[in-house]
């Protein structure tokens, strides 16, 4: 329960995914925002406005899917880590995980990982496919995973190398 572990509720998680039909037409943004809390920086990065403005700093993000190019650009600039842009069309068994990361030091292409479900549990593996530093995205990175397809709804997170007992 996300007020008591950080996990939302499986109908949270509903309530904010992105339809199967534009998953299916390319890459596109999901946001798990679910505390009402005075930010808004994630409208602001959209170049598309799938992100509607905000009525109220405490609002929630409005996003309209059919809007959104997939860009990722709010991805950095979300300061709760919250945003995730999906790609089911990468491939016919796997698909593309684009996350924030803010560890040291960064994860490199073609580097296998262990995926990790929204409460941290092991639900697989993936590949690092790519890494995006720029400037602009002060210190958040956005880690491009292959993940499979199976998996985009649960893979939200990946540890490297072996767990430490």
């Amino acid at each position: 329960m996300l007020n008591t572990d950080g996990v939302p509720e499986p109908e949270k998680i509903r309530s904010v995914q992105p339809s199967a039909e534009r998953r299916a037409q390319g890459p596109v943004v999901w946001v798990e925002c679910f505390q009402e809390i005075p930010c808004d920086p994630c409208h602001d990065a959209c170049p598309a406005a799938a992100i509607a403005a905000f009525e109220d700093i405490n609002d929630r993000p409005d996003v309209d899917h059919d809007t959104c190019t997939g860009c990722g650009l709010c991805i950095a600039a979300c300061p709760g880590l919250a945003i995730f842009v999906i790609d089911e069309t990468y491939s016919e068994t796997e698909a593309v995980l684009r996350i924030p990361y803010e560890f040291s030091p960064l994860p490199g292409v073609d580097e296998e990982v262990t995926l990790l479900n929204r409460a941290g549990e092991e639900v697989g593996t993936g590949t690092i496919l790519r890494v995006q530093k720029p400037a602009t995205f002060d210190r958040t990175a956005v880690v491009w995973v292959v993940i499979p397809k199976d998996l985009v709804t649960e893979a939200r997170a990946f540890r490297r190398g072996e767990q430490e007992s």
